[in-house]
């Protein structure tokens, strides 16, 4: 393409001349009356000329408009996606909000219908462990909480506090090895001890002959010294009696949900 220039340049250049000549004198003949022959040549010469060139001029500035219209679009577009981040983030916060007060609302209904004083809290730490099953509260002995107070939910049992400080406090679930709950089973009053087993429990000490059966409640005997009577524990999901053996076996599904613990109360003693 440049040996092709190199070898026209002059031809080009002088094409070039000639129609910037053309098309001065063209412009010129505004000023004059009369047309003469050479005139109306140059306007012939010229007139397809001068249309190329408005055409291209209509172009660039649609061109132009164009793209001044897309970073307009564009900016206005980026703006109201932040602006919709934004709202997304506010509404996902509200409704965090509501759900929040919707368990609060249950919590202090349940508090209503309790005997014993109790002090809510809030669960900020979960032990993820396999060794053990337990959460820390963020209320301790400032607030009248102490080692073997009962925790609960409005869904039921949650465990007792093992570790008590000033601002803290660490809680045993029922669902841990190490914890026992002397339990009833609601229908027939049958006593047994509730034990963890990771997620689930299990109740032990149930003779083979008593009647449990699957979707039976179970709740405190109040007679374990932690637990007062009649909170609810959990339900029987699965019961297993052998030919032979003092004892039944039965699975117990935990009434709280121990995977959403968020807010529970501490059943505190008074001071006499």
């Amino acid at each position: 393409m440049r040996e092709l220039l190199r070898k026209y340049r002059p031809l080009l250049l002088g094409t070039c001349l000639v129609l910037a000549a053309l098309l001065l004198y063209s412009n010129n003949l505004r000023r004059k009356d009369h047309t003469s022959v050479f005139e109306q040549m140059a306007l012939i010469v010229t007139a397809p000329l001068l249309k190329g060139i408005d055409q291209l001029v209509a172009q660039t500035q649609a061109l132009w408009g164009n793209y001044v219209w897309l970073v307009e679009a564009a900016q206005e577009n980026a703006q109201l996606r932040e602006e919709n981040f934004l709202l997304k983030a506010e509404l996902e916060n509200l409704r965090e909000i509501r759900l929040a007060n919707e368990r609060l609302r249950q919590l202090l209904e349940f508090k209503d219908e309790l005997v014993l004083s109790a002090v809510p809290a809030r669960v900020i730490a979960v032990d993820a462990s396999s060794w053990s099953r337990t959460v820390l509260l963020d209320k301790g002995t400032r607030s009248g909480v102490r080692e073997g107070m009962a925790v609960v939910t409005a869904a039921g049992v949650v465990g007792r506090v093992i570790k008590a400080a000033p601002g803290e406090s660490r809680v045993l679930l029922i669902t841990d090895a190490a914890s026992a709950v002397a339990t009833l089973v609601q229908r027939t009053r049958t006593r047994g001890v509730c034990r963890g087993r990771g997620d689930m429990l299990t109740l032990d000490f149930a003779l083979r002959q008593e009647d449990i059966q699957v979707g039976d409640r179970l709740v405190t005997s109040g007679t374990g010294g932690v637990f007062p009577k009649g909170l609810l524990v959990g339900e029987v999901v699965r019961v297993t009696r052998g030919d032979y053996g003092l004892f039944q076996t039965v699975e117990v599904a935990p009434a709280a949900d121990f995977s959403r613990l968020e807010e529970v109360l501490v059943l505190v003693e008074e001071q006499p």
